[in-house]
């Protein structure tokens, strides 16, 4: 049987079932929760129960902004495909004098005497791209959230799309530039709403959602295409958080 309880103004769709009074609350892999219990536990224990998880719950959720993927490779081979904001671009390795990676005529280029030490010079390659085309759309975000500008870190952040440090420092993970603009901009405004909230409750969505109205529809996207990104390399992420107690 299942009925429905609200906290903050999330839905959480009780099963019931059963003998233990040992609840069970569960975050699934899309963000939805789940409270689980015995046919007998009050319904006001339960909503007691779940109002006394709310930090973790906000904590957990905001855990959920972290990537979830399957291992993506990459083949140093001509006509491999690299994703740069939003859009394919086909690897070209050729023999040139130029010995940087960059972008022509569409293409990847990759130079041949770099191939073996390729997948680190095309991070560097999306590193140095991310300095300079993110800069300006940070500075916007800092003034539409009305926060500080801050210096601007890109590098490899693990399991993280981006992350900001008490000392006004916006990190960005060097992968984000395979996103679509759109997707980079919520991750920039997302990590400087932590500039006025830090922690994600709900003052800090109604920041974020201020700034960015869609800001729900653009997470929800940033989770469909997290695991087609690459991300030099990567592990696996448990699919469900889950925490229990006895009411």
């Amino acid at each position: 049987m299942t009925s429905m309880l609200v906290l903050d103004g999330m839905k959480v769709p009780v099963e019931t079932g059963g003998t233990s009074r040992r609840a069970r609350l569960t975050i699934e892999r899309d963000g939805s929760l789940i409270l689980r219990a015995a046919e007998d536990v009050a319904t006001s224990e339960l909503q007691a129960f779940l109002a006394s998880k709310r930090d973790w719950i906000y904590r957990k959720l905001g855990e959920k902004e972290m990537l979830e993927f399957e291992p993506v490779t990459k083949e140093l081979v001509d006509g491999e495909g690299f994703l740069y904001l939003g859009r394919s671009h086909r690897l070209q390795i050729i023999r040139t004098s130029n010995p940087r990676v960059r972008m022509e005529r569409g293409r990847l280029v990759l130079p041949q005497a770099l191939r073996r030490g390729g997948h680190e010079q095309i991070i560097a390659w999306y590193q140095a791209r991310a300095l300079a085309w993110v800069r300006p759309r940070l500075d916007e975000w800092t003034a539409r959230l009305r926060v500080e500008p801050g210096s601007l870190e890109v590098a490899d952040l693990g399991y993280k799309w981006g992350a900001a440090t008490p000392g006004g420092r916006v990190r960005l993970h060097w992968a984000a530039m395979q996103l679509r603009p759109s997707l980079i901009d919520y991750v920039l405004a997302h990590e400087l709403a932590h500039f006025r909230e830090p922690h994600h409750g709900p003052a800090f969505w109604l920041v974020l959602g201020r700034a960015l109205p869609d800001y729900e529809a653009r997470r929800a996207e940033l989770a469909r295409v997290g695991g087609k990104i690459w991300l030099g390399a990567g592990a696996k992420e448990q699919s469900t958080v889950t925490q229990g107690e006895a009411l």
